[in-house]
C-alpha cells in the first residue's frame, strides 16, 4: 500500500470511481450507540445519499469498525458529505478514525476534504471494472 504521496495531484483519471475504507476505534462503552448512529447514518445514505454501495463491519471484541464506501466519482463524494454531514458528526461521537484509505483518483476539492492524518493513504487506481447490474435490486 502507498502513502508516498496522499496529496499530490490526481492524473487524468480524477473522475473514476473511488473507494473509501474507514477503520475507527470505537470508544468504550459506546459500542451500542456507535451501532445506532452508524444505522442511522447508512439509512439515510440509502434513501438520500449519491453512494454506489456502503458495508460496514464491526469487531464487538476489539471494539473496532470498518467501513468501506464507493463512489461513482469524486462529484459524488463531495455531494455525500454535503447532504451526510451530520450523520457523520453523529457517528464520530462514538468512535475516532485510526485509518483512512483511499482507493482512486480523487480531485482537488475531495484531496483537500480529507485527513491529513499519518493514519490516511492514497492508492492510485492501476486498472479495474464494475459490474453491479442487479436487476434494480439492492444488494444485501
Amino acid at each position: 500500500m502507498s502513502d508516498a504521496s496522499p496529496r499530490s495531484a490526481p492524473g487524468p483519471a480524477a473522475t473514476t470511481r473511488l473507494l473509501f475504507r474507514n477503520t475507527m476505534r470505537i470508544r468504550p462503552g459506546r459500542l451500542g450507540e456507535f451501532g445506532e448512529a452508524i444505522r442511522r447514518a447508512v439509512a439515510f445514505a440509502e434513501q438520500q445519499a449519491p453512494q454506489i454501495l456502503v458495508d460496514v463491519f464491526v469487531d464487538e471484541a476489539e471494539l473496532r469498525a470498518t467501513s468501506f464506501q464507493l463512489y461513482a466519482d469524486s462529484e459524488s463524494v463531495l455531494r455525500h458529505w454535503h447532504l451526510s454531514d451530520p450523520y457523520i458528526r453523529d457517528v464520530m461521537e462514538h468512535c475516532e478514525v485510526e485509518r483512512f484509505e483511499v482507493f482512486g483518483d480523487p480531485s482537488q476539492a475531495v484531496l483537500a476534504g480529507l485527513p491529513a492524518d499519518p493514519g490516511f493513504t492514497l492508492v492510485p487506481r492501476l486498472v479495474g471494472y464494475r459490474a453491479l447490474n442487479t436487476g434494480g435490486t439492492h444488494l444485501r
